[in-house]
């Protein structure tokens, strides 16, 4: 299981470790405007939607195992999510960091990109809800891809291991451009994204480490510790 999982979490250690050099490299506003540099109109319109996936329809896909009576990946996910909700909810009390809207207002010398008919959020800033919710749901889906990957290598069934890496390194980047959209639209920094992110991908992965004898049958458990 932590082999087959090994590429997702690589991948994010990874790009962790690129967010964080950037925001040891550059100031706060100037990060944030240095990610903005570059918007169409097409961009506009694809980070707006895309990241309302997080608002409400991402729930609706976590209910899909659902077809598949896969009932305790629907529960699984929902866990992860009341739980890193929790979390984040508390830090962003704790905290109340102002928005780039309203940090952007002592800098009149800057102009803070905005996207047109996007409404403007001015606290509560760290951290990013929509990006703990993206990384939620994409490293719920990559356990359980993970738990089942190995038990077909198990009964000699399992996919090429390079469209298995590829479907792990998809989930990541959907997760990833989840996270960004909210530093597109400017209600999110760079570090509150950064934050978001890590609470999505320890919560599920800590939840699954301590409830996993309940998430997993208990035979095939059995047959797993005897190899």
């Amino acid at each position: 299981m932590k082999k087959c999982f090994l590429v997702y979490g690589i991948a994010y250690l990874v790009l962790l470790m690129l967010t964080l050099g950037m925001l040891y490299a550059y100031p706060k506003l100037e990060l944030h405007l240095l990610l903005n540099s570059y918007h169409t109109r097409l961009q506009d319109t694809f980070f707006t939607y895309y990241s309302m996936i997080a608002e409400g329809p991402i729930y609706l896909l976590g209910l899909l195992p659902l077809f598949w009576k896969q009932v305790k990946l629907t529960v699984f996910f929902g866990l992860c999510e009341l739980t890193g909700g929790g979390i984040l909810q508390l830090l962003k009390h704790i905290f109340e960091m102002p928005r780039p809207a309203s940090a952007f207002e002592n800098c009149p010398d800057m102009v803070l990109p905005i996207v047109e008919g996007v409404s403007m959020h001015h606290s509560n800033s760290f951290p990013s809800g929509h990006a703990s919710t993206f990384f939620v749901f994409c490293t719920c889906f990559a356990l359980f891809l993970a738990y089942h990957h190995q038990r077909n290598i198990r009964q000699g069934k399992a996919q090429t291991s390079v469209l298995y890496s590829c479907t792990l390194l998809l989930l990541l980047s959907l997760a990833a451009l989840g996270a960004y959209s909210r530093v597109y639209l400017s209600q999110h920094f760079l570090s509150d994204v950064c934050v978001g992110s890590i609470i999505g991908f320890l919560t599920p992965c800590l939840l699954f480490y301590f409830g996993r004898n309940k998430l997993i049958p208990q035979k095939e458990e059995e047959v797993r510790s005897e190899r």
